[in-house]
């Protein structure tokens, strides 16, 4: 009885040191069952442990739900254009265009007012002075002009008073050649001797026409303006003499034309013009070269 005891005890008691213990039982062939259970955990996962994502947090922004008595962002307000209601958004279309247009046509008259005279301009020209003057004249042109073709000068003479009650004419004066002869060989001219006289002559031309009968409220300014130039200079050339004093003025243009090049083959007129002023009384306080 104690021997088969101790034979059973040593059945199940610890193995001893040296001797194998009994085999595990090798794993069978898994069953399909099984094979489709290890597949789709491994085709749902990727290899990997994700928690699983809670019923209705795919709605929520980025995938994290919200805490009660938390309310969505609402949309912005519209602004603009895109504010108004459908016949205000067509109303400010038209709006827009009318403006579009008007500045086209605008460049439009422009471009061809300072542009160099050409068919359009021609054909067009009443309807584009009546859209540019007078508010948007231009005083400029988009290329440059054409070189002056004409030689002009500038000529005065003077009726000498004296005080015997005698008088004389003098002769002609050249001031633009005089003007001419004092800027040849000067580094720095003054304005006044390059451009007084020249725009003074140009001055009264624009506004006076070719009988000398002012066009424009600017007419007699341009001929106090020119007069009193033409005394200013006859005193300076002491055409009075130590005694006498200058009653009146008469003032001339003499015009002749530039000779082209020789290659050219264009031809010209080497006659001078001439166009002369009526006399001019001189106020008391100009006839000494002093301001009337």
């Amino acid at each position: 009885m104690d021997a088969q005891d101790k034979g059973s005890d040593a059945g199940h008691g610890p193995a001893e040191p040296g001797v194998p213990g009994p085999r595990a039982p090798l794993p069978g062939p898994a069953s399909p069952a099984d094979e489709a259970d290890e597949t789709d955990r491994t085709e749902g996962t990727d290899g990997t442990d994700e928690p699983a994502v809670p019923a209705g947090a795919q709605d929520q922004p980025g995938g994290v739900e919200q805490p009660p008595g938390v309310q969505e962002p609402c949309d912005a307000p519209r602004t603009g254009i895109a504010a108004l209601s459908p016949p205000y958004r067509i109303g400010a279309a038209l709006a827009l265009a009318a403006v579009a247009v008007a500045v086209c046509v605008h460049l439009g008259m422009a471009f061809l007012h300072v542009a160099p005279p050409n068919t359009v301009s021609r054909k067009h020209s009443e309807t584009i002075a009546d859209w540019i003057y007078p508010e948007f004249e231009q005083n400029w042109k988009l290329f440059a002009p054409n070189p002056l073709q004409q030689n002009v000068s500038v000529q005065v003479r003077a009726e000498i008073r004296w005080p015997d009650g005698s008088s004389r004419t003098t002769g002609w004066y050249d001031l633009s050649a005089q003007d001419g002869r004092d800027i040849d060989g000067n580094p720095a001219p003054s304005h006044t001797q390059q451009n007084e006289l020249r725009r003074a002559w140009d001055f009264y031309v624009s506004t006076h026409d070719d009988d000398n009968r002012p066009v424009g409220l600017r007419g007699a300014l341009s001929e106090s303006y020119l007069r009193r130039i033409m005394a200013l200079r006859l005193d300076r050339a002491d055409a009075a003499g130590p005694h006498g004093e200058v009653a009146r003025v008469q003032v001339r243009s003499r015009t002749t034309q530039v000779p082209p090049p020789e290659w050219s083959g264009e031809k010209a007129s080497d006659e001078a013009e001439y166009r002369e002023l009526p006399w001019w009384p001189l106020p008391k306080g100009e006839t000494r070269g002093g301001v009337g």
